[in-house]
This record gives C-alpha cells, sequence and structure tokens, in this order.
C-alpha cells in the first residue's frame, strides 16, 4: 500500500469528477485560461490538465507541473520529460565521431 497511495488518490479524484460533473456539470473548460477539475487550454489548472502551461495532479504540455507530469519541461513526482531523459541518457552524445 505504501507505493500505491497516489494511485488511491488519483483514482478517487477521478470517481469524485465523474461524479461532480454528472451531478453538477460544468467541471470541463477550455479556452486561454481555464481552471477546473478537467481543464485544457493555453494556460491550465485541474485535476487533469493539458495545455502549453499546465498545473494539476495529472498534467500533459510543454512546461508541467504536477504528481504525474509529461512534457518537455515538467515537474513532477513521476515525471516523463523529453528533456530529462535527453539529459539523463546523454543522448546528444550519440552523435558524435567516435
Amino acid at each position: 500500500m505504501k507505493k500505491q497511495w497516489i494511485f488511491v488518490i488519483a483514482l478517487t479524484l477521478l470517481i469524485v469528477g465523474v461524479v461532480l460533473n454528472a451531478i453538477y456539470g460544468g467541471l470541463f473548460s477550455s479556452g486561454t485560461y481555464s481552471f477546473n477539475y478537467f481543464a485544457s487550454g493555453q494556460y491550465a489548472m485541474g485535476v487533469f490538465a493539458s495545455g502549453e502551461f499546465a498545473v494539476g495532479i495529472f498534467s500533459a504540455g510543454i512546461f508541467s507541473v504536477g504528481i504525474f507530469s509529461i512534457g518537455i519541461f515538467n515537474v513532477g513526482l513521476y515525471a516523463l520529460g523529453l528533456f530529462v531523459f535527453a539529459w539523463k541518457k546523454n543522448i546528444p552524445n550519440c552523435l558524435k565521431a567516435n
């Protein structure tokens, strides 16, 4: 259970978001500046966020901050980024002649 607390929280937030959206609606937002449970836009902030600058538990974008983040430049507990991957693996060194 020690390593699965993040997945439990993420699943709980997803279920809560679906229930709240079914009851109240309007938890989805899209636009230049978006701030909602599910957000998408140039500057997005929410539990599930995607955009150029994204902040959320699950975030995807060029610059993203969150627990699970995917992007080129990102900060996250579990981050998958091209910049970090290339820096750690020294991929530019493979282009050098021997």
